[in-house]
C-alpha cells in the first residue's frame, strides 16, 4: 500500500506538523549556531591549551552522535512528540551548563554542556524526518527541505549571539560567552515546549492508524504475531503506541522490546534495504567531506592573511550555500529523482574540490569553493534524506533514521579530528584531494542505476 493512499495533498495534518516543525527549528537551532561559533572561543578561553579546546570543539558533534540513536528509539516507542521534546530540552540543558562554564571557568562543565548541546542537532535531523512521516511521495522531499531551511535562520542568528552576550553581559554582570547560551538555552527550552504543546496529534500515530484502518484484519493480526483467537481476546489487536510510521504496536509489546533488540532490528532493515544502503553511503559521504574542509577552512584562510572578516564571510557565505536554496532542492528532488539530485550534487562538490586545489592561494577562490562545498551537501542531503525515509518504511523506521543520524554525526566527528593533522603534514589542497576520493563509492552507486530501485516492500516508492 503507498502512503499516498492514505494522506492527501491537503492534508490538515501535515499543514500542523509542518507548522509546529518550522517554529520549533527556528527556535531551537539558535543553539546550533552558537556551539561552532561562540563555543569555539568559549572552549579556548576556559581550558587556554589548544589541544584541550580541539577536543572540546568537536563535544557537540559527538554529542549528536550518542544521541541520536536513543532519540530516535524514544520516537519509535512514544512517538516523535515526546522525542523531539525531550531533545531540545536536552539542548536547553546544555547550554545552561555552559553558562555555568563560562562564568566559573569550568572545563568538565563546558565538555558536559557541549555533549549536551548534540542533542539539538540530533533533534533537529530527526525533525526533518518528521516531516516526511504524513508527506505524500511527490511532496516528500519538498517537506523535508522546508525544515531544513527554516533551520538556517537558527543558524545563521547564533553566530551573532556574542553581540547579545556582550549587551546582556554588560548590563547583568554575566560572561559575555556565558550570556550567548542563555539565550540558545531559552531558545531550545521554547522550541521543546512548542513541540509538546503543538505537534498534536502525533505525526507517527497518525500514519499508523491510517494505515491500520486500511488494512485487512487478518493482516494487521498476522503483523502483530496474532491469531484471530488471541486478537479477539486482546481485544482486536487494537492499534496502540506506534512503533514507528506504517505499522501499528499494540500498547505493551512496542514497550517490551529492548534498546539491544531494536538495534538489531534497525541495523537488519540497513542491511537487507539497498536504497536505504544506498542514501546511507550518500549521507555520510556529504557530511564526512563538508566537515573535513569547512573546518579547516579558517585556519588556511588565516596562514594566508585572510582577516577575521573575511573569515566569517567565508563561514557565512558556505552556511548560506548549505541552505538557502533548500526548497528548491527539494523540489527538483521530487521531480527528477533522488538519483539525479545526488548526482548533480557530486558533480557540484567535485567543482568545489578542484577550486580548492587550483585556487587555494586565492581568498575568493576559497570563498568560491566553500559556496558550493555548502551547495553541493545540500543537494546530496536533501536528496539522500528523502530517499532513505522513502526507502525505510518498516517497523524500524524512527530507529533507523536515528541511527543513520548518528552514524552522519560520527562521521563528521572524525572527519574533523582527521583533517587537522592531515593538513598540517600537507596542504588544504591535500586534504580536498582526499576528499574528492571519498566521494568515488558515492559515485560508483550513482553509475549504477539497481541502486537506487526499490526492493521488496518499498516498490512503490519512487527513486
Amino acid at each position: 500500500m503507498s502512503q499516498q493512499s492514505v494522506v492527501s495533498h491537503r492534508d490538515p495534518a501535515q499543514r500542523r506538523t509542518l507548522t509546529v516543525l518550522v517554529i520549533s527549528q527556528v527556535l531551537g537551532t539558535i543553539g546550533l549556531g552558537v556551539a561552532p561559533s561562540i563555543g569555539i572561543l568559549l572552549a579556548g578561553d576556559v581550558t587556554d591549551s589548544e589541544a584541550w579546546a580541539g577536543l572540546a570543539r568537536t563535544g557537540s558533534t559527538l554529542g549528536a552522535a550518542l544521541l541520536g540513536i536513543p532519540l530516535g528509539n524514544l520516537a519509535a516507542r512514544r512517538g516523535r512528540r515526546p522525542a523531539l521534546a525531550t531533545g531540545w530540552w536536552l539542548a536547553a540543558a546544555g547550554a545552561a551548563i555552559l553558562v555555568a562554564a563560562a562564568q566559573w571557568q569550568l572545563v568538565v562543565p563546558l565538555f558536559l554542556g557541549l555533549l549536551l548541546t548534540g542533542a539539538g542537532t540530533a533533534t533537529a535531523l530527526q525533525a526533518r524526518f518528521t516531516a516526511t512521516d504524513l508527506a505524500t511521495p511527490t511532496t516528500r522531499a519538498r517537506s523535508l527541505a522546508l525544515v531544513v531551511w527554516m533551520g538556517a535562520i537558527g543558524n545563521v542568528l547564533g553566530p551573532n549571539l556574542g553581540v547579545v552576550g556582550e549587551v546582556i553581559g554588560e548590563a547583568t554582570g554575566i560572561a559575555p560567552y556565558g550570556a550567548a547560551f542563555g539565550v540558545a538555552s531559552i531558545g531550545s527550552a521554547l522550541a521543546g515546549l512548542a513541540v509538546l504543546l503543538f505537534l498534536r496529534p502525533d505525526p507517527l500515530r497518525v500514519l499508523a492508524e491510517r494505515l491500520a484502518a486500511e488494512r485487512p484484519a487478518a493482516e494487521r493480526f498476522a503483523a502483530e504475531g496474532l491469531t484471530a483467537e488471541q486478537a479477539a481476546a486482546d481485544g482486536g489487536g487494537a492499534v496502540g503506541r506506534p512503533d514507528l510510521a506504517g505499522h501499528p504496536a499494540p500498547v505493551g509489546r512496542a514497550e517490551r522490546i529492548g534498546r539491544a533488540e531494536r538495534f538489531r532490528r534497525a541495523a537488519a532493515e540497513l542491511s537487507a534495504n539497498r536504497r536505504a544502503r544506498t542514501a546511507l553511503v550518500a549521507l555520510l559521504t556529504a557530511q564526512g567531506v563538508m566537515v573535513a574542509l569547512m573546518t579547516m577552512t579558517p585556519v588556511h584562510l588565516a596562514h594566508h592573511g585572510g582577516s577575521l572578516t573575511i573569515i566569517g564571510l567565508t563561514i557565512s557565505l558556505h552556511i548560506a550555500g548549505m541552505y538557502g536554496l533548500a526548497p528548491v532542492v527539494g523540489w527538483l528532488a521530487d521531480r527528477l529523482g533522488h538519483r539525479a539530485v545526488v548526482a548533480m550534487g557530486i558533480g557540484i562538490l567535485a567543482v568545489s574540490m578542484l577550486l580548492a586545489v587550483v585556487v587555494a592561494d586565492s581568498h575568493s577562490g576559497v570563498m568560491a569553493s566553500l559556496v558550493l562545498l555548502g551547495l553541493g551537501w545540500s543537494f546530496m542531503n536533501v536528496a539522500a534524506s528523502a530517499l532513505f525515509s522513502a526507502a525505510v518504511t518498516g517497523p524500524e523506521r524512527a530507529s533507523a533514521q536515528g541511527a543513520a543520524d548518528a552514524l552522519s554525526n560520527l562521521c563528521g566527528a572524525l572527519a574533523a579530528f582527521a583533517s587537522g593533522p592531515l593538513m598540517a603534514v600537507s596542504s588544504f589542497s591535500a586534504l580536498a584531494v582526499v576528499a574528492a576520493v571519498a566521494m568515488v563509492p558515492i559515485l560508483v552507486l550513482v553509475l549504477r542505476p539497481s541502486a537506487w530501485r526499490p526492493t521488496g516492500s518499498a516498490a512503490g516508492a519512487t527513486s
